[in-house]
């Protein structure tokens, strides 16, 4: 296990159209009794009802939503470019029929009982605030629907208060 070190948040150089959009990170997140975790490229940070936040987006297919959704925490977990194929098999595999985290030979570590990936540099731990559905009404722009949306796969955007931020 990697020692990591709380991180103030006034010190973050953080950069989300990179991190987020082009490095994707790992949501983790528990149900008491098994974890998974699922990459993302949707979300970013921010201050929210008076506090710091981050959010990211999960489609209703994916199983780390039904964590998600049964757990009052999550994490967001950033790594160097050299775990991009790690997460790339993240992003393909469910983990309902296999233990993606161990085929991946990474490993769990938890703050608290906040669990994220262990390999990664960044983590932020996350208190669930708000779990909001997108769905199709609420587009101004039609062409999100037919862009991202053929298969009515839509979002649920999770909103969750940092309470913690590790590094090593």
């Amino acid at each position: 296990m990697h020692t990591f070190q709380p991180y103030p948040v006034e010190m973050i150089e953080f950069n989300p159209f990179t991190k987020i959009g082009k490095e994707w990170m790992l949501i983790t997140a528990s149900n008491g009794e098994k974890t998974n975790a699922m990459t993302a490229s949707w979300g970013g940070v921010g201050v929210l009802w008076g506090k710091e936040t981050a959010f990211c987006f999960v489609r209703q297919s994916r199983y780390t939503k039904e964590f998600i959704d049964n757990s009052d925490y999550f994490s967001l977990t950033f790594f160097d470019k050299s775990y991009k194929s790690a997460l790339k098999y993240f992003g393909i595999v469910s983990g309902r029929k296999e233990d993606k985290i161990s085929n991946a030979k990474m490993n769990l570590n938890y703050y608290e009982k906040i669990p994220f990936i262990d390999e990664g540099n960044l983590v932020l731990c996350c208190k669930k605030m708000s779990a909001t559905p997108v769905l199709p009404d609420q587009f101004t722009d039609p062409g999100i629907k037919d862009t991202w949306y053929k298969d009515n796969d839509f979002h649920t955007m999770y909103t969750g208060e940092i309470v913690q931020i590790l590094a090593r």
